[in-house]
């Protein structure tokens, strides 16, 4: 089983200067999953679910914390 990294695309793309920079990155990603056997497909889409699971966890946690500071009860 092949592993991706996906937090260094999420990086690069959160550090993108222009839309136009994001874009590539995207389609970087694209062309990466259509040179991909049907196995390997599979992977990565279960991949790209479980980190953006996770990153919409860890975001979620950061925004309560901060929501906490700014609106203490």
């Amino acid at each position: 089983m092949a592993e991706f990294n996906f937090r260094q695309y999420h990086v690069r793309s959160i550090n993108a200067a222009t839309e136009e920079e994001r874009a590539a990155i995207n389609s970087e990603l694209k062309e990466l999953y259509q040179t991909l056997s049907e196995e390997d497909k599979k992977d990565f889409n279960d991949q790209l679910q479980r980190f953006m699971i996770t990153e919409l966890g860890r975001l979620s946690n950061d925004y309560e914390a901060i929501k906490g500071i700014d609106n203490p009860n």
